[in-house]
């Protein structure tokens, strides 16, 4: 199994604890499951970026640096470098994935008990899809670089 493979099934616990603590926040109204919530989002995106930062080393031997890093990083994954490889991600994909990035920021900047419920909604609500859409991006590059 790849490094890839080993950290979506990493991703994928966090996706159900993720789920399993916001029903428990809308079943019991106990907002301490929404500190949960929030640090499991920022920990689904931290991995995600972290098998980007694989690809972009083994494979682009280019990772970005600076402020903005984060978002070039992202950027990256969703455009094809010619003679190296396709697209990681598509633009869905990275579109989705750009919100849990922001999120992500706020996390390691505010205390958790001052995230917003309207700011987790959406993305508890997206979660599945948008795990979906990642891990099929990343099967199809898997797939691919398995067969050059």
């Amino acid at each position: 199994m790849s490094k890839i493979e080993e950290e979506l099934l990493e991703i994928e616990t966090l996706v159900l604890r993720t789920l399993k603590a916001w029903e428990s926040a809308e079943r019991t109204s106990d907002d301490l499951y929404l500190d949960s919530v929030a640090l499991n989002l920022h920990g689904i995106y931290s991995g995600i970026e972290k098998i980007f930062e694989l690809i972009a080393k083994d494979i682009d031997f280019s990772i970005p640096s600076g402020d903005s890093w984060h978002i070039e990083l992202l950027k990256q994954m969703a455009t094809e470098i010619k003679q190296v490889r396709p697209a990681i991600i598509r633009k869905q994909t990275f579109e989705l994935l750009n919100e849990y990035r922001g999120f992500r920021h706020i996390v390691r900047n505010v205390y958790t008990y001052n995230i917003s419920i309207k700011k987790l909604t959406p993305l508890v609500e997206d979660l599945s899809n948008t795990f979906d859409c990642v891990k099929s991006d990343l099967d199809e590059f898997l797939t691919l670089i398995a067969n050059w």
